[in-house]
């Protein structure tokens, strides 16, 4: 995770990584054993891919799920995945390599997460000659996933023929080229051909499609706004918005590709023209978080605090914990110059796991402003030992800790954060 944290870009809106885990987490639930808690990742990156890592780890390029026209065939993938780590297949081919040591294991998983030419390297320094292959998945694992996929497609109530589609789709691609460079060659572990369609299409001559549950009902409904989001976080801007007004021409009041073109200028700071666009949004769907929170926060940057503040209390009332809008809540308060609010907010942020960064620095502004400099210093430690900042960090630790005086609790809460540096900086 740190090798794909530091190589790869995620997508980091919060709808879109709650559409994905909810759907991950849905596809999951016919696993008999789970070996451990399963992830789900968007990584932005146009290359129609999709891979499982080691611990439950799968992650989806944004460019997958803009080719995929359906959530039938973006759940068949999904659960493509989830058959290769329910089936340990990637520990198999590990295991099956007597001679790989941690370090070598080590050189082997940065390589699969780097790509190019990069991976190409650190792979070739790390195995052997003839190794590499050992970490191919087999055909017979790729039969083994397309069955288990169709097992978990089955009573999910999602169309099985969805992998047959996308398959088709990534072939035509050229998901499985080496061109591109950026994906190593053993990751690209999904062979086509007539073969495996063959063997996909017996298993749809068993299939009895079934009514949705209120749960999948759900997530289908939910998908287009989430391939809306994805198009506007990850395809190039002007082509992003050469396709949202092409939606437009032939239906001028589709509330998605306004929003598309909201999110597009507000990642250009043209507020004004993303507030006009998320208002004719939010007409065709008034009670769509998403909406709602993308236009709080363009009224919050456009310093428009008010309709702001208006807005985020909207997005509250539908949905108390609503991480984002209470972020951008607190930040708003801020702006008013109403500080003990935005403390309370930030504070609150501070105990809902994973809590944001910016959340600590935050925390240190607003008790800075209350006087309260102890604690102050000791969030803005917090962030920037968060940031990797090491020499701040102990600084403001330092700070804190004799600002702290006979305050065990604070005091306790201090070392214990400086111990943890300690262990990094080693």
């Amino acid at each position: 995770m740190a090798q794909a944290l530091a190589h790869f870009q995620f997508v980091e809106d919060p709808f879109a990584n709650q559409f994905i885990n909810d759907l991950g987490h849905y596809l999951i639930a016919p696993l008999e054993t789970k070996n451990f808690p399963f992830n789900f990742y968007i990584i932005r990156d146009n290359t129609l891919n999709a891979f499982a890592a080691p611990g439950g780890h799968i992650f989806i390029f944004s460019g997958l799920i803009e080719a995929m026209d359906n959530i039938d065939e973006l759940a068949a993938v999904i659960c493509h995945e989830i058959g290769h780590i329910s089936a340990r297949h990637l520990s198999k081919r590990i295991e099956q390599s007597k001679y790989i040591g941690l370090a070598t294991l080590a050189g082997i998983l940065a390589g699969m997460l780097l790509g190019g030419e990069a991976a190409g390297a650190l792979i070739t320094g790390s195995l052997a000659a003839g190794m590499q292959a050992q970490l191919h998945y087999s055909r017979e694992d790729e039969r083994q996933a397309d069955q288990l996929s169709y097992k978990y497609m089955e009573p999910a109530g999602f169309d099985p023929a969805g992998m047959v589609r996308a398959l088709n789709k990534i072939q035509k691609g050229s998901w499985l080229g080496t061109g591109t460079g950026k994906v190593p060659a053993y990751l690209l572990t999904h062979p086509t051909g007539p073969e495996r369609m063959s063997n996909l299409e017996a298993l749809l001559t068993k299939y009895t499609p079934r009514s949705l549950s209120k749960e999948a009902a759900l997530l289908k409904g939910r998908f287009p706004a989430f391939k809306t989001v994805i198009t506007a976080s990850c395809l190039d801007r002007r082509d992003a918005k050469r396709l949202f007004n092409r939606e437009l021409e032939e239906n001028p009041d589709a509330p998605l590709p306004h929003f598309g073109l909201g999110m597009v200028y507000m990642e250009e700071g043209r507020y004004d023209e993303a507030i006009r666009e998320l208002e004719k949004s939010l007409q065709g769907r008034p009670d769509f978080i998403p909406i709602m929170r993308t236009l709080g926060e363009a009224y919050q940057m456009n310093d428009q605090a008010q309709k702001a503040l208006t807005m985020l209390k909207k997005v509250l009332e539908l949905n108390h914990r609503d991480v984002a809008a209470l972020y951008l809540l607190g930040i708003t308060y801020e702006s008013l110059g109403k500080n003990s609010k935005a403390l309370r907010l930030f504070e609150r942020l501070s105990y809902l796991k994973p809590v944001r960064i910016d959340v600590y620095y935050h925390l240190g502004l607003c008790y800075g402003r209350e006087g309260k400099l102890a604690l102050a210093h000791y969030n803005f430690g917090r962030y920037f030992k968060r940031l990797g900042q090491i020499r701040k960090a102990q600084f403001h630790f330092q700070k804190a800790k004799g600002l702290a005086g006979n305050n065990p609790v604070l005091q306790k809460k201090i070392i214990k954060e400086m111990e943890g540096l300690g262990r990094r900086n080693a």
